[in-house]
């Protein structure tokens, strides 16, 4: 049997608050006040008053932290990833 040429899109899971508190170490105000700075992307809508951000979102911010990026390198990579919501 042939196998498909057609590749399954990757999953990248929605990360309700409490979630990226403990994937980050931040508290609720200070993930707000992250994006307020430009230094977190914002969430999106999931529904009534429900927020979530995309889970690459999240690792490619902590990777950027982990890596020493500087807060300026971190606001182009946040201004990146909102970018690419759209594409």
């Amino acid at each position: 049997m042939a196998m498909s040429s057609n590749i399954l899109p990757t999953i990248n899971p929605l990360y309700r608050r409490s979630i990226v508190e403990q994937a980050t170490g931040d508290s609720r105000s200070t993930i707000y006040r992250k994006i307020k700075k430009g230094l977190f992307t914002k969430p999106v809508q999931i529904g009534g008053e429900r927020v979530a951000w995309p889970a690459n979102e999240v690792m490619a911010i902590n990777q950027a932290r982990i890596a020493g990026k500087s807060d300026e390198e971190i606001k182009a990579l946040v201004i990146e990833l909102e970018a690419a919501r759209a594409a």
